[in-house]
């Protein structure tokens, strides 16, 4: 009983700083990457990512050197499939925030969970138990009370969030999916998938950027703060990608959707420390409040036997009803 009760503590121990270790890298990014953007007019969202992912990819270059990364088996398709994803959500993301109100934009965000549900229910047949779905009703709430605020919305912003939200749920999906069925860790995966984000979207951020902002990136005056600033997020970044990939190996997508709410919070929270009182009413600290709520309750209810659980397949049924026979057949011989 002992070793059962310290492997689960470790486990806890290890899902904690694996969240926490997401929770500081994405809330600091998002501080460094609104300083670059507001303070030194860098505004070439997808030129940056692209450079987050070739910092990544040095990353696993040293841990590939290391003995950190071992080698591993990744098909091309699947690869394929999940940059496609992955670049999409990022490009979507930026064009939805662009076209939309800051309310729709919040509300898109929101619907990530839903989607990410749908996925688990049709591909992994998990079945979620009435306190795990009302507990992420709850976090939705709290989050929108939070965040949406004007809610506006026109034909190609609506569909640019579409594209959005679908993509990254999906992309979110396949992190998981993809370390279990092909036996990877966080660092296996992203050395494969690092090298191919950040070509795609070195390549093809600047005409992105120019296209969202009608601005060169090339053009863009260089300063020395404002290098500091953009090594600094790539660095920040690579923290970030990697946490991503090990939360949602540890937690599932709508688990790592839901804990990655209290990184809104928290942003909130920390943009009235640095930036002062703006924004923050009894709406949005009630709103706080609440979504803290639905975590913690998401947390327990998801944690509890019949809280989240794969259902058995047909023939998983059929092989143990077929078991149940041959052993009923076993003990009537020995009756007999």
């Amino acid at each position: 009983m002992a070793p059962t009760s310290s492997k689960q503590d470790r486990k806890a121990v290890l899902d904690t700083g694996a969240w926490l270790f997401n929770v500081s890298t994405s809330v600091g990014i998002i501080m460094i990457n609104k300083q670059l953007m507001s303070f030194y007019g860098f505004k070439f969202a997808t030129t940056l990512t692209g450079l987050h992912f070739t910092m990544t990819t040095l990353m696993t270059i040293v841990l590939r050197c290391m003995g950190y990364i071992q080698p591993s088996h990744l098909p091309a398709i699947d690869l394929a499939k999940f940059a496609l994803c992955a670049n999409f959500s990022i490009v979507g993301m930026n064009v939805s925030l662009m076209w939309n109100s800051v309310g729709f934009y919040q509300i898109a965000k929101l619907s990530m969970i839903p989607v990410s549900c749908l996925f688990e229910v049709l591909f992994d047949k998990i079945r979620y138990s009435r306190d795990t779905k009302l507990s992420i009703s709850v976090v939705l709430a709290g989050v929108a009370i939070c965040t949406v605020s004007d809610v506006s919305v026109n034909s190609r912003g609506f569909i640019s969030a579409i594209i959005a939200v679908w993509s990254t749920a999906l992309q979110q999906y396949y992190v998981h999916s993809l370390q279990k069925k092909y036996s990877l860790g966080s660092f296996d995966l992203l050395g494969h998938t690092a090298p191919v984000q950040a070509a795609t979207l070195i390549f093809s951020g600047p005409l992105v950027d120019y296209w969202l902002t009608e601005k060169r990136v090339d053009l863009y005056d260089f300063s020395v703060p404002s290098v500091f600033f953009i090594v600094l997020s790539c660095v920040v970044a690579v923290g970030t990608n990697l946490s991503q990939f090990i939360c949602i190996g540890r937690f599932t997508a709508v688990s790592f959707q839901v804990l990655g709410h209290m990184k809104t919070v928290l942003v909130l929270f920390l943009g009235f420390l640095l930036f002062g009182r703006q924004g923050l009413s009894i709406q949005v600290v009630m709103g706080m409040l609440l979504a803290i709520v639905g975590m913690i309750w998401y947390g327990n209810a998801s944690s509890k036997p019949g809280g989240k659980e794969k259902r058995p397949l047909v023939n998983e049924k059929v092989q143990k009803g077929l078991a149940g026979s041959q052993d009923d057949e076993e003990v009537g011989l020995m009756k007999g």
